[in-house]
């Protein structure tokens, strides 16, 4: 096996060069979707994939993007193609279109090479909540410590180089985070850049379409492809796009540079927080001013409260429609709908979407909104306030993303009031609760597992933030590392 581990770009090239063809790339990353151990895939599409790569023949010298393989998370509609959300009430689904992105890189002739595994309807954080049990990481061959979810099977299968790229989606960190945990880079746009069109709702608020690669170059090639106004998402942006892979430049000279004094206090990782320190030395070495700032620590220790509110509540409305009437299956004999419902929701979801839409619930009754859902709002708006702020005054807000290089799936021993969980582990979802463009990028490894920091800029920013992380990963050794492929 010798091209999924390369980027974009550099497949490119190759098939320029006739080097290699569509049919060969897509060969190889379907044998290595079979060999995969991590249970990364809910389908994979061989046929169609053969099929589309085989009609492939003339290279188009301007596209990028042509004949590359991909893979897409599994709560994205692809028409005539399985689409589960890895739930079982979903099990059986097959859509009658695709979603905006899928149509866009098909039209770009990017290969799908098939559907990953996700945490149930991108419900949670841990690879662990899918229909099909857990999700592993490649970096680790025992299956003892995650890659993070929701997006694990994209993300596993991206840091093992099956394929180049691969969509998913980011609710409070869902990209992002397990980028870190599998050495990659995590890219989402601000909310309202890509079309969510076809995207399964999880929190409409909270809700982007994002993606992994291993370089920055390829992230932006990639939002290229995928950016602008869709007449089927009226939430989607009226704003022009960039030309993001043109306008990559290293010369980050006179920005400004904000870390935040409570989060870097939250970790305790020495490791970490040294590999953080030297890219900080890194910035200023290449022109950049880096300065700490603070944010109030009830603030930041609200984030995941607030998260967890919102999302549930809108969780909760966004699928009542899955109620074993308008879709999934029909379970056991019922004399009534309320039967029907019940008996689908009994056995069709899985105990931590229960316990969820229970939350969401909760919060939505009409005696509860005011206490709950609206005090959760203005706590989301002062957060956002905040942030903005100082974003008025720095070009971008860099943190490190995770509290430790290494999760292990059965890991109790954190404390949840802690500031190491409350903070560290969930401060990404600022860049949702704002709809901010983040990015989260490889800056060290730890006795062989990686991990990443996070680059948030102003809304509609996405250059700065490319910008940013292009000059920061050509100083470092781990462009293009994947599990399979040593690192530099």
């Amino acid at each position: 096996m010798k091209y999924m581990n390369l980027s974009i770009e550099e497949l490119h090239q190759l098939l320029l060069s006739k080097k290699v063809t569509p049919l060969e790339l897509t060969k190889e990353a379907l044998q290595l979707c079979k060999e995969d151990s991590n249970n990364c895939f809910e389908t994979i599409c061989e046929k169609e994939a053969l099929e589309f790569a085989a009609s492939l023949k003339e290279v188009e010298e301007d596209n990028l993007l042509w004949g590359i393989p991909f893979l897409a998370k599994d709560n994205f509609s692809t028409k005539g193609i399985l689409t589960t959300g890895s739930s079982d009430i979903l099990k059986d689904y097959v859509p009658v279109y695709d979603a905006t992105v899928i149509e866009k890189l098909k039209e770009k002739k990017c290969v799908l090479i098939g559907k990953t595994t996700l945490d149930e309807l991108a419900m949670g954080g841990s690879g662990m909540t899918g229909h099909l049990g857990r999700t592993y990481n490649p970096y680790d061959p025992t299956h003892t410590y995650m890659i993070g979810g929701s997006s694990c099977g994209s993300a596993s299968a991206t840091a093992n180089a099956i394929v180049p790229f691969a969509l998913g989606s980011d609710t409070g960190d869902s990209v992002r985070k397990p980028a870190s945990y599998g050495g990659l880079v995590g890219f989402k746009p601000s909310w309202g850049r890509i079309s969510r069109y076809g995207l399964f709702p999880f929190a409409p608020s909270l809700d982007h379409v994002a993606y992994f690669t291993r370089s920055v170059a390829d992230s932006a090639i990639l939002l290229d492809a995928l950016a602008g106004r869709d007449e089927m998402d009226m939430t989607s942006s009226l704003k022009a796009k960039g030309e993001y892979y043109k306008e990559l430049s290293k010369d980050i000279k006179g920005k400004k540079i904000a870390i935040i004094k409570e989060i870097n206090e939250s970790i305790k990782d020495e490791t970490i927080l040294n590999a953080f320190n030297e890219t900080c030395k890194i910035f200023e070495k290449l022109g950049a001013t880096v300065v700490e700032v603070s944010i109030p620590k009830n603030l930041l220790n609200a984030i995941y409260p607030t998260y967890l509110v919102i999302s549930c509540a809108e969780a909760t409305s966004n699928n009542a429609n899955l109620d074993g009437v308008k879709f999934g299956p029909r379970v056991g004999k019922a004399t009534s709908y309320q039967e029907v419902m019940m008996n689908a929701r009994t056995q069709g979801f899985g105990e931590l979407i229960k316990r969820r839409f229970v939350i969401g619930s909760y919060a939505l009754f009409k005696s509860n909104q005011d206490e709950i859902f609206l005090r959760a709002q203005k706590i989301r708006h002062l957060i956002v306030n905040r942030v903005n702020d100082i974003l008025k005054d720095y070009d971008a807000i860099y943190a490190p993303c995770v509290s430790t290089a290494k999760n292990a799936f059965d890991n109790n021993s954190k404390d949840k009031m802690s500031d190491e969980y409350l903070i560290a582990e969930n401060h990404m979802a600022i860049g949702n609760f704002a709809g901010l463009p983040s990015l989260t990028l490889p800056i060290g490894v730890d006795q062989g597992f990686p991990f990443g920091a996070n680059i948030t800029t102003r809304a509609f920013d996405e250059q700065g933030a490319f910008n940013l992380a292009y000059a920061l990963e050509s100083e470092l050794p781990y462009k293009g590392m994947s599990a399979r492929r040593n690192t530099k």
